[in-house]
């Protein structure tokens, strides 16, 4: 199974003294000393001072200004705030895919819930206070039903507003996303 951000991060943070010459833990006392305290001061800093590479100098950034110091559970509470009203519908659609078994990863993120298998194949997204989108990557699969047309990393979205909506059909394109994502 894919491993999960925390255990990414972590292994990121033990290859750190290897890879930049300094533990995560120096690199925090420079930024501390430099003044730098948003994300892109930090970056620039970083990367341009200390030609550290984009993804120790992210994760430097983002452990120095908190944000990987939320637990996961923490992470779906907020994205939850003010859309209470929303949360059982994320919780139907987290106990239907725990049904895959064992090669299903579910990653909270900030503002969204990354379902993978080897790759992505769904997103969990409260948009608005009464709706989730529910994104799912379906490339060459033309819009039908529920399913509307998307751009990004997900191909497709279905609209959910309540529970009826994450209906039959809507499980049934997380189904055949998750089996493309094999």
């Amino acid at each position: 199974m894919a491993k999960s951000p925390a255990e990414l991060a972590q292994t990121m943070i033990d290859n750190m003294p290897e890879k930049t010459g300094k533990s995560l833990e120096d690199w925090q006392s420079i930024v501390a000393a430099s003044g730098a305290a948003k994300h892109g001061e930090i970056m620039k800093l970083l990367k341009g001072e200390h030609g550290v590479t984009h993804g120790f100098a992210n994760l430097i950034a983002q452990k120095c200004i908190g944000n990987l110091d939320v637990s996961e559970d923490d992470l779906v509470a907020n994205q939850y705030k003010g859309k209470e009203v929303l949360k059982p519908i994320h919780d139907a659609i987290v106990a239907f895919v725990e049904q895959f078994g064992s090669e299903l990863d579910i990653a909270p993120k900030k503002t969204s819930v990354s379902l993978r298998r080897k790759k992505q194949f769904a997103l969990i997204q409260p948009s608005t206070k009464t709706r989730i989108d529910l994104g799912i990557n379906l490339k060459g699969v033309e819009p039908q039903g529920k399913l509307e047309a998307m751009s990004g990393m997900c191909t497709h979205k279905i609209k959910l507003s309540s529970l009826a909506d994450f209906d039959a059909e809507a499980k049934g394109w997380l189904e055949q996303a998750f089996e493309r994502a094999g």
